[in-house]
C-alpha cells in the first residue's frame, strides 16, 4: 500500500475507487474499503479530520486518532493508497463551498447547523483532487448519503450497509468514548422494535416506549421517514427507514434501520 501525503503522490493509474475518511479506522471503514474492491483494483483511503464539519473545536481536538492502526486497517482491508492530506492542500486561498440546501437543515442539520455544507465541501474537494470513478460512503449517515447522491458529479456514489458488533451496536470511530454501553444499545433496541410492526404507526410507538425506558438517553430526534424524500413516512411508501439520534454520557450517536422488512 502506498502512503502518500498530498495528490500528486498518489499516482493512481486509471480508474479508482475512493474510500474518504476522517481516520479511527474499524471494521465499518474495513467494509467500505472491501466494497470498494469490489468496483476496483485501485482503492484510495483518505484520512482527513474536516474542521469545517465541526461546529464544535472541542469536538474537532477530542476526534481520535490512531494512525499506525489506520495504516493496518487499511492495508489489510484491501487498500492500495492511503492518502493524508494537509489542511491546506483540501482548503486552499480559494475553494468552492457547496450548501447542502434545505435537506441539509433537517434532522441532523438542527442540531449541527453547516454541518452538511462542510460534508459536501469536503467530499467535492476530494473528487476535484483524486478524481475517482468510484466513491463509497457507509448508510450510517444516511442524511450524509443521501446528500452526496444529490451532489453534481461525475463520481459514482455506492452506498454500503452499517456494520454492527456483536450486539448490535453499530460502529463508530466515536464509540470508543462510549462508557455506558448498556445505554447506547437502546437505539438498537429499539430500531429493532420498529423494524418488527406492521405499520408505521405502531412501528414510531414501539420505538418510542423502547427509547423512554433509557433514563441515561437523552433524545435529539426519532422519526420514520420516506427515504426518497426524509418527510415523514406514510403507510404506503415504498422505501421507509427509521433514524434515530441522541447522546449518552456526553457522547452523540446516530443510526438507522431500513423499515421494509417489517412496517410496510
Amino acid at each position: 500500500m502506498k502512503i502518500a501525503v498530498n495528490a500528486q503522490e498518489l499516482s493512481v493509474d486509471g480508474a479508482c475507487a475512493l474510500v474518504p475518511t476522517m481516520g479511527a479506522l474499524h471494521e465499518g471503514h474495513a467494509s467500505l474499503i472491501k466494497r470498494a474492491r469490489d468496483f476496483s483494483d485501485a482503492v484510495v483511503v483518505s484520512i482527513f479530520i474536516n474542521p469545517l464539519q465541526f461546529e464544535n473545536k472541542d469536538d474537532l481536538a477530542k476526534y481520535p486518532r490512531t494512525p499506525e492502526l489506520d495504516i493496518e486497517t487499511a492495508s489489510k482491508a484491501g487498500a492500495t493508497h492511503l492518502w493524508l492530506p494537509s489542511v491546506e492542500e483540501i482548503y486552499p486561498g480559494e475553494f468552492k463551498k457547496l450548501s447542502a440546501g434545505p435537506l441539509g437543515d433537517i434532522y441532523e442539520g438542527v442540531k449541527r447547523p453547516g454541518h452538511f455544507d462542510g460534508v459536501l465541501t469536503v467530499v467535492n474537494r476530494l473528487f476535484e483532487l483524486v478524481k475517482p470513478q468510484w466513491a463509497v460512503f457507509g448508510e450510517k449517515d444516511f442524511q450524509q448519503l443521501t446528500l452526496i447522491k444529490s451532489m453534481k458529479s461525475n463520481v459514482q456514489i455506492i452506498g454500503a450497509p452499517t456494520i454492527r458488533d456483536f450486539d448490535g451496536l453499530a460502529l463508530s470511530s466515536r464509540n470508543v468514548r462510549v462508557s455506558d454501553r448498556k445505554a447506547a444499545l437502546v437505539i438498537y433496541r429499539a430500531l429493532s422494535a420498529a423494524a418488527k410492526e406492521k405499520n408505521v404507526d405502531s412501528a414510531r410507538a414501539a420505538m418510542a416506549k423502547v427509547l423512554q425506558n433509557e433514563e441515561s438517553f437523552t433524545l435529539d430526534y426519532a422519526e420514520i421517514i420516506n427515504e426518497e424524500n426524509f418527510e415523514i413516512a406514510q403507510q404506503g411508501d415504498a422505501n421507509k427507514r427509521a433514524i434515530i439520534a441522541g447522546w449518552v454520557n456526553g457522547i452523540r450517536l446516530i443510526d438507522n434501520m431500513p423499515m421494509n422488512g417489517g412496517a410496510q
